[in-house]
């Protein structure tokens, strides 16, 4: 931008008071007329709802403020006219050209002026982004063979796309990471000179299935990634149990309040995924939270025999409830619908020997209902029967 600002000199109209170029800030780069300004507000109107220009989009008209409309008393003196400079490389607002009259109402020329300044000035910008994009493919040609695609540090695409199909830019993934572009092909992109390049790479092998065991019940859960053999924690494998019952994932903040309630700590589930990843590798995914590889569990494998109608297998899988230490709201909250969920199937359309298995868990021993069926329904010199009234009488 300096390099423009000796241009305010040619530009200047007598009938204009003040003639400032500002940045996106509202800090002043340039002026003529007026030595003692240091920032310009946006009475115009370009800045855009956050107070800076940087978001305004490239099609941003230019602004004529009558001096009437000016926000504040003191300023109704004033008219202004102001037309925004435009970035060609990221089609960001760098800042603006104004004029300020002490006139009641801009003068008619005011605005082409602005205008005229602001496209003088990204015509300027133009060009020397234009010098910068031949060097670098001048360097990119040289390289033999022109391996990957050559993006401008902004994410341009300057060369290496002849048929157009990534667009005019590239969003742009961290140095070295995997990214797909449109027609599906993998790259990586590496630092090349001031630019950037898109070279091929490999897709990403599949994960390894991730397997949860021992999540229904009193016995110790485990985690089955590819051969490795995993113990869990209790919070570890809590956190695996909400991840894999919300597949689209969850936040920091969501995972918090599910397992502790208001009293939750998002730093903490942070730390806690970190050791997760640490063992289990590339399964967990981030932003939101969420299990990458595909999964198997008991007690996703009992919400699919709830929906099909085989109780034999479901009084089978039964083992008893999900996570019985667990104190986690969302985790007491699935436990309890599928224990109420087991017993009801169970009832309505289990046999004996389903009702028998259901009551060897935790939730169907002291079942006063169950234990009647089973008394009523086996014959009465079935061990099973005579186990039933034993514990109606107890």
């Amino acid at each position: 931008m300096q390099p423009l600002l000796p241009l305010l000199a040619h530009i200047a109209d007598e009938s204009a008071h003040v003639v400032v170029v500002t940045d996106a800030e509202g800090r002043v780069l340039g002026r003529d007329g007026n030595p003692d300004a240091t920032r310009v507000p946006d009475r115009a109107g370009l800045a855009d709802t956050n107070g800076g220009m940087t978001t305004a989009p490239a099609t941003r008209p230019p602004v004529r403020v009558y001096s009437e409309e000016q926000l504040m008393r003191m300023l109704h003196v004033q008219s202004r006219s102001a037309a925004p400079i435009i970035d060609p490389d990221t089609d960001q607002v760098l800042g603006c050209v104004d004029i300020t009259d002490t006139a009641r109402s801009p003068h008619p020329a005011t605005v082409a002026l602005v205008c005229a300044t602001a496209k003088l000035a990204e015509t300027q910008l133009a060009l020397r982004m234009h010098e910068r994009d031949e060097r670098l493919r001048r360097r990119y040609e040289a390289l033999g063979g022109r391996p990957g695609i050559l993006l401008s540090p902004t994410g341009r695409v300057i060369s290496g796309d002849p048929l157009g199909t990534l667009g005019e830019r590239v969003p742009l993934p961290a140095p070295g990471e995997r990214m797909i572009l449109r027609d599906g092909r993998f790259v990586l992109l590496e630092p090349f000179s001031d630019g950037y390049l898109l070279r091929a790479a490999p897709p990403p092998s599949a994960p390894a299935r991730l397997r949860l065991h021992g999540f229904l019940g009193s016995g110790s859960p485990t985690a089955l990634v590819g051969e490795r053999h995993l113990p869990l924690s209790l919070r570890h494998t809590e956190i695996l149990a909400l991840l894999a019952l919300h597949p689209s994932g969850l936040t920091a903040e969501q995972l918090s309040f599910h397992l502790y309630g208001d009293d939750g700590n998002p730093g903490t589930i942070r730390v806690e995924i970190h050791r997760l990843r640490a063992e289990l590798g590339n399964t967990i995914g981030a932003r939101p939270y969420r299990l990458t590889a595909p999964i198997e569990a008991d007690f996703l494998e009992l919400r699919h025999l709830l929906a099909s109608s085989d109780p034999a297998s479901l009084a089978r899988a039964y083992t008893g409830p999900l996570l019985p230490r667990s104190e986690s709201p969302e985790i007491r909250r699935e436990r309890d619908e599928l224990e109420v969920q087991v017993r009801t199937c169970l009832l309505l359309r289990g046999s004996p020997d389903d009702l028998w298995a259901y009551a060897q868990t935790s939730g169907g021993r002291e079942d006063l209902e169950v234990l009647q069926r089973l008394a009523t329904t086996l014959p009465a010199t079935d061990h099973r029967a005579a186990a039933a009234r034993a514990r109606l009488r107890a």
